[in-house]
């Protein structure tokens, strides 16, 4: 009996340790995320709740909870979340739709989507709500708890991973804009309707109620995108933002007031002077030069108005184009938040999902290439597998972008894409992570003339971000891409790791539908081997292999370079195998059949060429320009073996510039760089 006591006390007593122990921990965790505090505005700054200085990386949902048509590749018949949600009902009825939609959401954002999007790097996520969600059109204090349930387990996901949450009403009652973005379904829109207006306002107030007391909750952006003739005052916006805040302000006086402009949230007049201490000017950058002059005119906003700035959208451009805004934006001290997370079959978004072959004949249904409709059944299932390959278990990560956002704007060192294991075979799309003329070398590498009608930096639209142009390859072996389009003056940087010092064969897997393009590589900065010329293979998937020298590599880490000196064709990889015991090293040409280098180089007007051939064949020196143009013959007859030719060439009728002096004899072909420095 006393024995049973004792044991009782013991056990008594460390249930009261554990107790204590549990209240300490709990109140340290307390004390951790109290100590963070809310989000403030500080004079030009965001700061947080110990005043110390933030710039917010974020990454904006676009596609959950408003589905946009070329996000979904249905723009061609249906841009807005409304008109695609009628497509999908009309094939599948409202009970079907209601399911896909209900896995489309889980699939589209999820736990593992937050984890990602923070351990890449990013503190912040920018939620695009439709009101819809929320409360019913036009009725003014109804609320819809499944979609504040949305928001709540997404704001749990982001507490689990210390990034912020800015709620942002993408779609007002009625729509702020005409475009498919705000759900605009026709008059009368959110500036045409008192009612739609107050709903606006109670909406917001509804939600600071909810959120008013949760740290992670980053601010309120209050209307995306405004456009909309309001006066040349924008009388009508500033009134409605002034109520939103002092509605928000009865229930909450914690969060940041995100306020933008008027024409695509970047006309600013009339919302000066700021109406509240705790406000932020959110403006957006799409399709423009990501240069200081660009962003001038908001930086003289914040200075006048004495509140922060923050992008609250950008993106849709290459890699190189969002390297150079994100360090434009921190050199200013303004954050940021890139659009979008995610989308079916892209590479510009973080994420690109796969589109289902199902789902793809849904699409040619709808863009009427195919004219059966699809049975119930078949539509409902083809919805139901693209939603789940929305996963991000599913998707393709676009490591280059964000690669680009992360990195690179502080940075100008490359990155390995992918083991390039020597000897071995490197893929040509697989070139270093990196910017332009660091990573690869590209003459169009992104868009600064407008969405309508501007650049594509990628042609082909495939695989990765970067102006390389990057297209589906139909040779054997390949990684699924060759790259393609080249032009003069590109290059291509590759980080291969030797496993065995000694010579190695170098082939090019190249197709082409003219004769004329020209490579040379670089090894650790350094210039080696001959130039080597494409040959016509008869199309541009007819792959042949052409053989391109040799190299001596150490073991470990290397730096290789193609350098792409006149284009014209597309390469599908660079292979380099051991080359055999006792074959020479500087190229698999003979030794008597030689070009030299020209000398004097560089030169004005006089240099002189010598040559040999190995035999009694008809010999060309040709001279051509680096656009591959002809300029003139020098040497065209039988050239006796072994016979060493030495031709002059005077350059006085031509501009500056670099040439090719091209040998060809039997066959063969050596070729010279020439500079013509006048």
């Amino acid at each position: 009996m006393m024995v049973c006591v004792k044991r009782k006390k013991q056990i008594a007593s460390r249930t009261v340790l554990l107790t204590w122990v549990f209240v300490l921990l709990t109140f340290f965790f307390q004390s951790i995320l109290s100590a963070q505090g809310f989000l403030k505005a500080s004079g030009t700054k965001i700061v947080k709740g110990n005043g110390e200085e933030i710039i917010l990386r974020g990454i904006g949902l676009g596609g959950w909870l408003v589905p946009e048509g070329y996000m979904l590749k249905t723009s061609g018949f249906a841009d807005s979340p409304t008109a695609i949600k009628n497509k999908i009902i009309d094939l599948v009825g409202s009970s079907n739709a209601n399911q896909f939609y209900d896995l489309y959401r889980q699939n589209y954002v999820n736990h593992k989507d937050i984890d990602a999007i923070a351990q890449w790097g990013f503190n912040s996520i920018r939620l695009p709500m439709h009101y819809e969600l929320l409360t019913p059109k036009g009725q003014i204090g109804v609320y819809l708890e499944p979609g504040f349930a949305i928001i709540d387990s997404l704001l749990s996901w982001c507490e689990s991973n210390s990034i912020y949450l800015i709620l942002d009403l993408h779609c007002a009652p009625g729509g702020q804009n005409s475009a498919n973005i705000s759900d605009y379904s026709g008059s009368p829109s959110l500036w045409e309707s008192t009612l739609y207006q107050q709903q606006t306002v109670a909406l917001w107030k509804e939600l600071a109620r909810r959120y008013a007391n949760k740290q992670w909750i980053g601010g309120y952006d209050l209307l995306n995108e405004t456009v909309w003739n309001l006066g040349s005052a924008n009388q009508p916006l500033r009134d409605l933002y002034i109520a939103i805040t002092n509605a928000i302000r009865t229930v909450d006086q914690n969060h940041i007031i995100f306020i933008e402009g008027n024409q695509w949230a970047n006309d600013f007049t009339g919302l000066t002077p700021a109406w509240d201490a705790n406000m932020v000017y959110s403006f957006h950058k799409y399709w423009n030069t990501p240069d200081q002059n660009s962003i001038n005119w908001v930086l003289s906003l914040r200075n006048s108005a004495q509140r922060p700035l923050w992008c609250g959208e950008s993106g849709e451009n290459s890699n190189q184009w969002f390297a150079d805004c994100v360090a434009m934006f921190e050199n200013n001290n303004i954050g940021w938040s890139w659009w979008p997370h995610k989308k079916l079959g892209s590479t510009s978004g973080l994420l690109s999902a796969h589109v289902t072959d199902g789902y793809n004949n849904l699409l040619k249904y709808w863009n009427n290439q195919i004219t059966t409709r699809p049975s119930v059944s078949e539509a409902f299932n083809a919805l139901m597998d693209q939603a789940v390959n929305l996963n991000i278990s599913q998707c393709s990560i676009n490591r280059g972008a964000i690669d680009a956002l992360i990195r690179q704007p502080s940075t100008d060192a490359t990155l390995p894409y992918t083991a390039n294991t020597i000897p071995g075979i490197l893929y040509a799309a697989d070139y270093d992570l990196g910017k332009n003329t660091f990573a690869y070398k590209d003459n169009v590498y992104q868009n600064t003339t407008g969405n309508a009608g501007g650049a594509a930096w990628n042609s082909g639209g495939q695989y990765r971000n970067e102006g390389v142009d990057i297209e589906t390859c139909g040779d054997w072996p390949t990684n699924g891409f060759d790259v393609g389009w080249i032009e003069n003056g590109e290059y291509l940087v590759y980080t291969i790791q030797v496993q065995k010092t000694g010579t190695y064969d170098i082939a090019l897997r190249v197709a082409s539908t003219a004769e004329g393009g020209i490579v040379r590589f670089m090894l650790n900065s350094n210039y080696f081997g001959a130039f080597i010329t494409i040959p016509n293979t008869g199309g541009w998937q007819s792959w042949q292999t052409v053989p391109a020298g040799q190299v001596y590599l150490n073991e470990g880490k290397n730096i290789l370079r193609i350098n792409f000196l006149i284009g014209g064709f597309n390469l599908n990889y660079i292979e380099l195998s051991e080359a055999p015991t006792g074959v020479r090293e500087e190229s698999s040409i003979p030794h008597q059949f030689v070009l030299e280098q020209n000398y004097p180089n560089p030169f004005n007007p006089n240099t002189t060429l010598r040559f040999e051939t190995p035999g009694n064949d008809n010999a060309k020196l040709l001279i051509f320009n680096v656009l591959g143009q002809y300029i003139t013959t020098l040497f065209d007859q039988t050239a006796e073996a072994g016979k060493k030719y030495q031709i002059q060439f005077n350059a006085s009728n031509i501009p500056s510039g670099i040439y090719f002096a091209i040998l060809e004899s039997n066959g063969q072909r050596r070729i010279c760089k020439m500079s013509v420095v006048k």
